[in-house]
């Protein structure tokens, strides 16, 4: 039978023949010796017609048969049981399970091959259709997880980028509840072994360096395709409000349900459910699938974040974690090692991690001892031309308004922000001055910043806290050096060490003559008593923290063009 198989397959079939050879298989078991010759046009090398038209007739072939096939994997207890029996039916639906199993196979090589031709663009939709039917029927009615993880094992691990190949799935299967359930769980499942392969190849140091730049931009490839994955699942959010949860494989209608419709098919009557009955099974069924949901993917995106990602990766998830993660999880805390870590790399990665860790800190109860001093050190002039500036300054904004905030801290703020009013563009020192009138409207006690005219006065407005934090040798020094010179270390990374409380925001006052006329409107709004908090309003950060040379010009054109007209 081997050697005829394999003359048969050097041998060229033309497209009747093999819808010849596709009927025989369908209309009669003695022409099953055509099954491994149509397996053979299942393959990325095939002609597009023939690759369909093999398909096409094993799908229908096999879509019946699939219930009653054994399993793939029997245990080893069951293998020699297997081996043992003599029953011919049995011997040939195993048989018919390998095949099934070999068809799979070459459906996933077809599905994540490179070409781009339109005929395989069209093939790959029947061929993921296909795969998802077998995903519905292969397991008795219930979803064939192991199929179903075979599919996104081949998208994560393929040697292309198949982005287009994900985007086609998900648009056309993760609107299923089924589908986003077992997509989690796989995708934890190859999170843990995408961690274990790293781990294992950093520990072959010996290995040659272009095998192991290899295996790391596989590795690169596979996170890549991972996260495009996660972040195509419709969000949680989405499917709250929704009663019935749409199923693909099945209905998704509860037990009773089930029970209830299967008596009226027997007694040929219609038998209803009441409808406050039925409502509270459905309400009762969306909750359990909306907890089993938040747990799956809540250890999808933690495993996954435990992985290391590539920089750009790294920065799109911190730049979405908020809201499109931290919501959906069932511990938001278990981030915290993530955020830390992010927080603490510094520079622009420490202001994309730091709208997740700031919810985190305010609605979750974390702790984060060195938060402000990390928040102090973000603070230079390159910050003012990030592309998330906005952002930070919202944010930065929200961080200093706790009343609860020690005045040698908020001074801290206020001097390091009032040093970078002259360094920075002008929209940058707007940004600023907002900033600082909000401090100062909050926090009363460092108002003693705005007009110092010695330093030897500033001893007894220092706060308590400050007074146990610098010792006795600093003070005896400060006290020493003369009027007029700026006790603020700027340099200092440490804000309570940075003797902002003996300083004054003398930079402030240079801005009254800044060249850019906004500026210098703007900055006579801190000449007002903010300590009378019923005559003074915040500012909304918001209306400066995304502003630039094109805003300022185009509002002052506007300006003047107004009054000349």
């Amino acid at each position: 039978m081997a050697t005829n198989l394999s003359k048969s397959k050097k041998r060229k079939h033309t497209l009747e023949e093999l819808k010849t050879l596709g009927q025989q298989l369908l209309s009669s078991r003695a022409h099953i010796n055509n099954l491994p010759l149509l397996l053979t046009f299942v393959s990325p090398s095939s002609p597009p017609q023939f690759l369909l038209e093999s398909l096409l007739t094993l799908q229908s072939f096999f879509s019946p048969l699939l219930p009653h096939l054994p399993p793939s994997f029997p245990s080893s207890t069951k293998r020699t049981e297997v081996s043992g029996k003599d029953d011919p039916e049995f011997i040939y639906k195993t048989w018919l399970r390998s095949k099934f199993d070999e068809l799979v196979q070459s459906l996933l090589l077809v599905f994540v091959s490179p070409q781009s031709e339109d005929a395989y663009v069209f093939l790959r939709e029947v061929v993921l259709d296909t795969l998802m039917e077998f995903v519905k029927l292969g397991n008795g009615g219930k979803f064939h997880s192991a199929i179903y993880h075979k599919l996104l094992h081949s998208i994560v691990h393929s040697t292309q980028s198949v982005d287009s190949v994900t985007d086609l799935l998900a648009s056309k299967y993760f609107k299923y509840i089924d589908v986003r359930y077992f997509t989690y769980i796989s995708m934890e499942k190859l999170a843990r072994s995408l961690e274990g392969k790293g781990i294992s190849d950093d520990k072959t140091g010996s290995a040659d360096e272009n095998s192991e730049s290899h295996s790391r931009a596989s590795i690169e490839l596979s996170l890549r395709k991972s996260y495009h994955i996660l972040s195509k699942i419709p969000s949680m959010e989405d499917n709250n409000e929704k009663s019935d949860c749409e199923m693909w494989s099945g209905s998704g209608s509860s037990s009773e349900e089930g029970n209830l419709k299967e008596a009226s098919k027997k007694s040929k009557t219609k038998v209803k459910m009441p409808k406050a009955e039925k409502s509270n099974n459905n309400a009762l069924s969306a909750a359990i699938i909306s907890k089993k949901m938040k747990s799956k993917f809540t250890k999808a995106w933690i495993t996954f974040l435990r992985l290391p990602l590539p920089v750009d990766i790294y920065k799109e998830v911190l730049v979405t974690l908020h809201r499109a993660v931290i919501p959906f999880l069932s511990n938001p805390i278990m981030l915290c090692d993530f955020l830390t870590r992010s927080y603490d790399i510094g520079g622009v990665v420490s202001v994309m991690a730091l709208s997740s860790l700031f919810i985190l800190m305010t609605q979750h109860g974390l702790e984060y001892p060195n938060f402000y001093e990390k928040l102090y050190a973000l603070l230079v002039p390159s910050i003012f031309m990030a592309k998330h500036r906005a952002k930070f300054f919202e944010l930065l904004d929200s961080c200093l308004r706790s009343p609860l905030l020690p005045a040698y801290l908020a001074a801290a703020f206020a001097k390091k922000l009032s040093r970078l009013s002259i360094l920075v563009p002008p929209s940058g020192a707007l940004v600023i001055i907002a900033l600082i009138h909000n401090l100062l409207r909050r926090h009363p006690s460092i108002n003693c910043l705005l007009h110092r005219e010695d330093g030897n006065e500033t001893h007894n407005n220092d706060s308590k806290a400050e007074k146990e934090i610098v010792d006795s040798a600093t003070v005896a020094n400060i006290s020493s050096i003369k009027p007029g010179i700026d006790h603020f270390d700027n340099e200092e990374s440490n804000p309570v060490k940075s003797n902002a409380m003996r300083s004054s925001l003398w930079e402030i006052d240079t801005l009254r003559h800044h060249y850019c006329p906004p500026v210098s409107r703007f900055v006579l709004s801190l000449e007002n008593d903010l300590t009378v908090r019923a005559k003074t309003t915040e500012i909304n950060i918001k209306d400066f923290s995304s502003g630039s040379y094109a805003t300022i010009f185009g509002e002052e054109v506007n300006k003047y063009y107004h009054i000349l007209c």
